[in-house]
């Protein structure tokens, strides 16, 4: 993964302690928001160098993770709250935000509750914000395209996690069993670090709250755009495009060949999908 270089190392106060992340480039600012729940947000690296030609990119942490604060609460609602609470520590009144899967989602939902702050969302192949966001066709999918061997026991760890009983090594060790299925190449994939609290905490109310979500996107004050991977385990026709048919202020970009992590298989369509949201703001 490539490394950002130049960065500017920054800790906002917030609910519980702090969040920790970094700022690069210059233009216009992007928040950067990574999926999971619980996942490190390293693995936006790749992305943010990508960006960061164009835009000034900030990404960092959310909660229960170093360098931000480990404690709860963990919850869609003070996701929410800690995305805007990022945008307040870096004075930025208003600002573009993309995320990825469930940042993608996240995206979508700050949006929806705080249009005021936001020049346009870019969600990358995200759980969507109508029905269930294509979360059973989701998992149905990373479960059919695990091997055999490795399904009982990562369903057996997912089972303990969500009943609360996980440890950081078990979510771990599930995280690599299904790992690849989330890549259109599952032999070449990065290493990742995830926090049990948070993707339990989360996950579990993702779907809560979404015909709100929907309703206030389909008033069309905040433009988005929609990247999804046509060989990602997210049904895009489920998540994606039901999403991106909410607002006449919307766009949808199928990704031939790529899987969910887009921008590592197909390089630079992110960046050329955030500059055609920010030109589409423009003109609206």
């Amino acid at each position: 993964m490539g490394a950002v270089t130049g960065r500017e190392v920054f800790s906002i106060d917030a609910v519980g302690g702090v969040l920790g992340g970094w700022v690069v480039g210059s233009g216009a600012p992007v928040l950067l928001l990574h999926g999971g729940p619980g996942l490190s947000f390293s693995y936006l690296d790749d992305l943010a160098v990508e960006l960061a030609a164009d835009f000034r990119v900030a990404s960092f942490q959310q909660r229960g993770l170093e360098p931000s604060t480990l404690s709860g609460p963990f919850s869609v609602g003070q996701a929410v709250d800690d995305a805007v609470s990022v945008l307040d520590g870096l004075q930025w009144e208003r600002a573009l935000v993309v995320g990825h899967s469930w940042g993608g989602h996240l995206a979508l939902r700050v949006a929806a509750a705080h249009p005021e702050r936001l020049l346009g969302a870019l969600a990358v192949d995200p759980i969507g914000v109508v029905g269930d966001g294509g979360m059973a066709a989701f998992d149905a999918e990373i479960v059919a395209r695990t091997p055999k061997g490795a399904r009982e026991r990562a369903r057996e760890l997912d089972d303990r996690a969500l009943a609360g009983e996980g440890t950081a090594e078990e979510s771990l060790e599930s995280l690599r069993l299904v790992w690849p299925a989330y890549f259109a190449d599952p032999e070449n994939v990065p290493a990742m670090r995830a926090s049990v609290e948070a993707y339990c905490g989360i996950v579990g109310e993702m779907t809560a709250g979404m015909d709100r979500v929907a309703a206030e996107l389909a008033r069309g004050a905040v433009p988005y755009g929609i990247v999804a991977g046509a060989a990602s385990p997210i049904p895009w026709g489920q998540a994606a495009r039901a999403s991106a048919e909410l607002s006449s202020r919307s766009f949808l970009d199928v990704v031939p060949g790529a899987g969910h992590i887009v921008w590592l298989e197909a390089p630079g369509r992110v960046r050329a999908a955030l500059r055609r949201l920010t030109e589409d703001s423009a003109t609206m």
